[in-house]
């Protein structure tokens, strides 16, 4: 199945929002709504948009806020309950434009950390939710650099992502991604917005898929265990995956990793459509 991809552009809560948009070839069956990590972009997750189009779903894929092709300064993230505004924005336009399609989320990190507060949010709109090494439970190697007076220039390292040196490597060369330090008001709101998720309430009947790398240096999973465990509701589907690190759709066995996705997808789309 080929598929088409285009941009559309959102007005956010600060700013302009670039979402790619790509659609199936022949009917879509599915919308899938991808929220990237921090620092990073829509345009990583080419081979998932590929994987997701060639099995029936039109995805929207926004650059946050201070990310990518979006406006608003580097990685500054004031509030990530605006990131949510403005992904809210994206369904709606994919809900407008798909009106009898279900719509499933897919958040990675920072991502997941989204989704996971959309979900609490919004929590009668979506058919499912995915999160992958989702921050969720905190990170203290993100967090720990608030004790900083001066918050050091220590920029992600490219060999914690993945266990595929290539994945490293383009990451390093990407100019969309950022390689400079963490800002403090992103800190915090990440901070705050782990509270937020920990104080809100649980998933419910939403059904979930729950990835995570057993050595994900970024978001360890112990922490991120024990939220989801809080968080956790009727239907939940757990992959723990030995060795890998934090990008498990990047991770060298990223193919079973996508074929999982796209068998919970099927399940969870065979329902009737939230509106």
């Amino acid at each position: 199945m080929t598929s088409t991809e285009t941009d559309l552009e959102i007005d956010g809560r600060r700013g302009r929002v670039v979402v790619r948009r790509r659609e199936p070839d022949g009917a879509p069956r599915r919308v899938v709504l991808l929220a990237h990590g921090y620092g990073e972009h829509s345009g990583r997750y080419a081979h998932v948009v590929d994987h997701l189009a060639a099995g029936g779903a039109v995805v929207y894929a926004p650059d946050h806020l201070g990310h990518g092709r979006s406006e608003g300064e580097r990685v500054l993230v004031d509030d990530v309950d605006e990131i949510v505004d403005d992904l809210d924005q994206v369904r709606r336009t994919a809900r407008n434009e798909h009106p009898d399609l279900p719509i499933v989320l897919l958040g990675h990190s920072m991502g997941g950390l989204i989704a996971t507060r959309y979900a609490q949010r919004f929590p009668d709109v979506l058919a499912g939710l995915v999160l992958t090494g989702p921050i969720v439970g905190g990170s203290p190697a993100i967090a720990g650099l608030l004790e900083y007076d001066e918050i050091p220039d220590v920029p992600i390292d490219p060999a914690v992502l993945s266990r595929d040196p290539a994945v490293g490597e383009a990451y390093a060369e990407d100019p969309l991604v950022w390689h400079g330090p963490f800002k403090r008001p992103t800190l915090e709101a990440l901070v705050r917005s782990v509270e937020d998720v920990g104080a809100g309430p649980g998933f419910g009947e939403l059904p979930v898929l729950w990835v995570h790398g057993e050595d994900d240096q970024l978001v360890p999973l112990e922490p991120t265990r024990a939220m989801i465990e809080r968080l956790r509701g009727s239907d939940l589907t757990e992959r723990i995956d030995p060795g890998a690190r934090h990008e498990v759709l990047n991770e060298t066995h990223r193919d079973e990793v996508l074929a999982d996705v796209s068998t919970f997808l099927d399940r969870v789309c065979s329902a009737p459509t939230p509106r």
